[in-house]
């Protein structure tokens, strides 16, 4: 699977201190893409890792796509941790109730949560009225009603134990998404409702010594973006040639980077609230991308791409 290559298993390019053994993660939709990225560096770090998704060996999702919790679990496990694979769907209340209830019985403590749950179809370029309203409204229960849900059940144990993170997995930062459109009604209200989760989450947790966070990858080398190019994570700079701005771009090993050494980070709380980036951390805590590179590609897009200016990634990797 060439989309997995570039997620890496070593501990090359991890930021300084993220060791994370002894300590217990919840990735809410690890199946593929970011969460999976996650899930290993996670694992990388050391951290038990379960991982949770629609998509098991027996059963696909809407999305019909190939990639399952299992094969993410199996990663983990590769890169030094431990992974699980819990099959849920994160709408049905009582499967994320009896999903935390495991968790406690088996742990005794969570202490990272990481809420990637999408698998949404989108509707690009309509307005909302020319939009199907069912496509529309199940994309917001995807993306913003089982964020709710996993954080409704999963944090009551998570702060049993301060130091307690919780990451918010979104496109764009708040920055950039307050004054770009998102290409879709939908998909706009959804991601920033994402990012205001965390800010609200923050709020909530720091009586209790935990930390929320908004992160955001760039251009993600996701499965279904390299496959999109007719590219793998080992090909990938051949879709430069017909799309030159996807030199920009990041593999899901980079964010994945991040959110361990944010939960490696004895100081997280600084960030408590914040919607932050791939490449904004990468600055902060020294890591790079599977590649050495330290792409920033929220910078990048909006000082080289958004304004019409030719593809040049020098001083932006």
């Amino acid at each position: 699977m060439g989309a997995i290559a570039g997620h890496g298993t070593s501990g090359g390019g991890r930021a300084p201190g993220s060791d994370l053994a002894g300590r217990v993660a919840l990735v809410a939709g690890g199946t593929r893409g970011a969460g999976r990225g996650i899930a290993v560096q996670l694992g990388a770090a050391g951290a038990t890792v379960y991982v949770t998704g629609r998509t098991s060996g027996s059963e696909r999702s809407e999305m019909d796509r190939p990639e399952t919790i299992e094969e993410t679990a199996a990663l983990v496990d590769a890169a030094g941790g431990r992974g699980i694979a819990v099959q849920v769907d994160h709408l049905v209340p009582d499967r994320v109730r009896a999903l935390v209830a495991r968790i406690a019985s088996e742990q005794g403590a969570l202490h990272i949560l990481v809420n990637d749950i999408w698998g949404a179809e989108i509707e690009w370029n309509r307005p909302v009225w020319e939009s199907s309203l069912d496509t529309g409204l199940h994309t917001l229960r995807l993306a913003v009603d089982t964020h709710a849900i996993t954080s409704h059940f999963a944090l009551p144990l998570l702060i049993e134990t301060p130091g307690g993170l919780v990451v918010e997995m979104t496109d764009g930062t708040d920055e950039y998404n307050a004054s770009h459109y998102r290409v879709s009604f939908f998909y706009d209200l959804a991601k920033a409702a994402v990012n205001r989760m965390a800010f609200a989450l923050g709020h909530e947790l720091a009586p209790h010594g935990g930390t929320a966070v908004a992160l955001t990858p760039g251009w993600l080398r996701s499965e279904a973006m390299l496959q999109a190019h007719g590219v793998t994570e080992a090909t990938w700079r051949d879709a430069v040639a017909h799309t030159p701005h996807f030199a920009i771009s990041e593999s899901p090993a980079y964010v994945g980077r991040a959110v361990a050494a944010l939960a490696g980070d004895p100081e997280v709380a600084r960030w408590n609230g914040r919607s932050l980036s791939s490449g904004q951390l990468a600055r902060e805590y020294g890591f790079t991308d599977v590649d050495g590179h330290r792409p920033d590609a929220w910078r990048y897009l909006t000082e080289v791409q958004d304004p019409g200016l030719p593809a040049d990634v020098t001083g932006y990797r």
